[in-house]
């Protein structure tokens, strides 16, 4: 079993769906986590209660991800409580979907990138200053990123960027032993726009059909690989994006 006992990771959106799971799963395996939240306090006090449960540390932060000084101050509040950082998941995000390119508006495109794109190069840039040496920098992408879906433009391209600051964060940072990866997952059930079953039942037949193992992902799939890539097995993996994705090619 992998263990990140004495290590303290930082994710944000970890108040439900993805960001839940592998702050969880961290607790799990003896980090101290920092949750991050944007609104829903109760949600994250919810986490902060199971995470304490297990006997873990735990501290639950207020920050918008779409503002720089939040996330100094996220980043300032985690060293504070703690003393240090070494892991963080660039999570946040929104998504847009079943909005085909001549409908979208500014306040929509603006919204999306605003969150996951400059928060997630701000998050990983504040993760690059301050991580410790041997760390670890995760961003949360989309396999939109890699498998282009109608009516998701403004959504895959938002997450599409953050993953060449991955490239390139590999390698201004690495002789740090600092790794620097995405996971790039599938549609997700029970989280997201798929949090409610009935949501998107055009859009999740289509991804149900183009995924050989006949399945959406779970949280717990993309939880195992945000293991991997916070724990020792994964020291000299860096600039990598692994798909979480069943083997669908859509």
């Amino acid at each position: 079993m992998n263990s990140l006992k004495n290590k303290v990771a930082l994710i944000t959106g970890s108040a439900r769906g993805l960001g839940k799971a592998i702050a969880e799963r961290y607790a799990a395996l003896g980090a101290d986590i920092v949750i991050n939240y944007s609104r829903d306090k109760a949600a994250a006090d919810e986490v902060v209660s199971n995470i304490k449960a297990m006997g873990g540390r735990v501290i639950a932060i207020q920050a918008d991800v779409s503002k720089v000084a939040d996330i100094e101050r996220l980043f300032a509040a985690a060293r504070e409580a703690f003393g240090k950082i070494d892991i963080v998941v660039a999570n946040a995000g929104i998504e847009l979907v079943e909005t085909p390119v001549v409908d979208f508006t500014e306040e929509q495109f603006d919204r999306v990138f605003s969150i996951n794109t400059k928060g997630s190069y701000f998050t990983m840039q504040q993760a690059a200053r301050t991580v410790a040496d041997n760390g670890r920098i995760i961003y949360i992408a989309s396999s939109t990123t890699s498998f282009p879906v109608p009516g998701m433009a403004v959504y895959g391209g938002s997450k599409t960027t953050p993953r060449y600051l991955v490239d390139i964060l590999s390698k201004e940072i690495g002789h740090r032993g600092v790794t620097v990866n995405s996971i790039i997952p599938f549609a997700v059930d029970h989280s997201g726009i798929f949090a409610d079953p009935a949501a998107y039942p055009d859009l999740r037949k289509q991804l149900l059909d183009s995924c050989p193992m006949g399945r959406l992902a779970e949280v717990e799939d993309v939880a195992n690989i945000a293991e991997f890539f916070a724990s020792d097995l994964s020291s000299f993996v860096s600039g990598q994006h692994l798909l979480v994705n069943g083997g669908a090619t859509n």
